[in-house]
This record gives C-alpha cells, sequence and structure tokens, in this order.
C-alpha cells in the first residue's frame, strides 16, 4: 500500500496484532509504519494517514535533516569540509579540516574522543558535591541512547556520536549520567538534581532529540 503527499509518495507498512489501539510511526526512507488490530479497515487506516498528514511532513522534513547532518562531518557542533592532503597534519582552517588521509583522520578523530570525553568527565564530576564513585569511562556507538550507567562496575558509557556534538550537550549527558548514581531512575528527584548542574537540561534535550 502507499500513499502520497504532495509531491511525495510513501510506502505503508501495517503489522496487525490482538490489541485495540492503533498506532502511526514514520520511519526512514518514507515508510509509514502502522500497528492496528485485525478489524481495522482500510479505510479506517487511510483516514489515519489523511488526519496526520501534518505530522508525517514534519517529520518526514526532521529525518531528512538529521539524514543529512549524519552524512556530514561534525566536530563539537561545526560542520568541516574535509580535505585531504598527502604532507598535511591535522589542521583546521576556516571551515576546512586538513588531513594526510582517511586513516589518519579516523585515528585522530578517536583519539580527540577519548581526550576530550575524559576530560568533560573530569570536570562534571568534581562539580558534583555529592558523594559518588568516580566512574570508568567506556565509549561505544548507540542506537537510541546517549549514555549509560552501570552502577555496579561503577562505569559511564557515552555515545561516540556525541563528539558531533557541541560540549554543551556532551555535559548534559554526563550529568545526567552521574546522576544515577544518585537516583537510578528518573523520578522528579533525579530530575532535580541534574537541574542544579544543569539548569536548561530541558532545551538541551530537545535539541538532542531533533
Amino acid at each position: 500500500m502507499t500513499y502520497q503527499i504532495g509531491d511525495t509518495c510513501y510506502d505503508v507498512i501495517i503489522e496487525r496484532k490482538n490489541n485495540k489501539n492503533t498506532y502511526l510511526r514514520l520511519k526512514e526512507n518514507n515508510i509509514i509504519y502502522i500497528t492496528t488490530s485485525y478489524l481495522t479497515s482500510k479505510q479506517q487506516l487511510i483516514k489515519l494517514i489523511h488526519e496526520n498528514e501534518n505530522f508525517i511532513l514534519k517529520n518526514t522534513k526532521r529525518l531528512e535533516e538529521r539524514k543529512e547532518k549524519q552524512s556530514s562531518f561534525f566536530y563539537l557542533g561545526k560542520p568541516y569540509d574535509i580535505i585531504f592532503y598527502p604532507n598535511s597534519d591535522i589542521e583546521f582552517i576556516g571551515n576546512r579540516l586538513y588531513a594526510k588521509n582517511k586513516d589518519t583522520l579516523e585515528k585522530w578523530y578517536k583519539k580527540e574522543m577519548k581526550r576530550i570525553f575524559q576530560e568533560r568527565l573530569d570536570y562534571q564530576y568534581h562539580r558534583f558535591e555529592e558523594n559518588i564513585p568516580y566512574p570508568i569511562l567506556k565509549i561505544r556507538t548507540m542506537k537510541t541512547r546517549w549514555g549509560v550507567c552501570n552502577k555496579k562496575d561503577n562505569s559511564i558509557t557515552l555515545n561516540s556520536e556525541l563528539l558531533r556534538y557541541d560540549i554543551e550537550k556532551l555535559d548534559y549527558v554526563i550529568i545526567h549520567e552521574l546522576s544515577h548514581f544518585i537516583y537510578f531512575d528518573h523520578s522528579p528527584d533525579f530530575w532535580k538534581q541534574v537541574f542544579k548542574y544543569c539548569p536548561h537540561y530541558k532545551k538541551v534535550r530537545k535539541e538532542l532529540r531533533n
């Protein structure tokens, strides 16, 4: 089944289950994913899509912008054009980043990631007045989470993608995970703890979702 909004054609995937409610989500590559019951008719689904056209268009734009951003090279919130030059070390000139080759660039990027993440973790940890353990830093790529706090081994895992964002975003995630050493849930007390060290956390969270 397909559905067209303006000049954009969407593939509609319908998954039927033994549930009462119907849910509509937009996925990458212009896919409308609907979960519904076995009793929902095709006409009802078309009506549902029609009523949610503004939502679909808005999120289509958001997903396109995210895809474009992910395909570009970002370092601490700023985009750079990569220029490979045989005799060049890593060097920033304006909005260009010069590197000898791709391998050199990737090694530098991983080294910067470890250095900056550790520096920001140290800085934010020493801001905490509460008695919390000094965490082991782990870094890996995660699809659905920006950070993870593990109280069992006293570690914090940060998403490697955070190096693409500005320091404000990185600091928020670190503060968020450090706060989990005090409150392991997302209760009002937890968010008060986050607010203590990141008063504008709501704005940062919203920006990270875009």
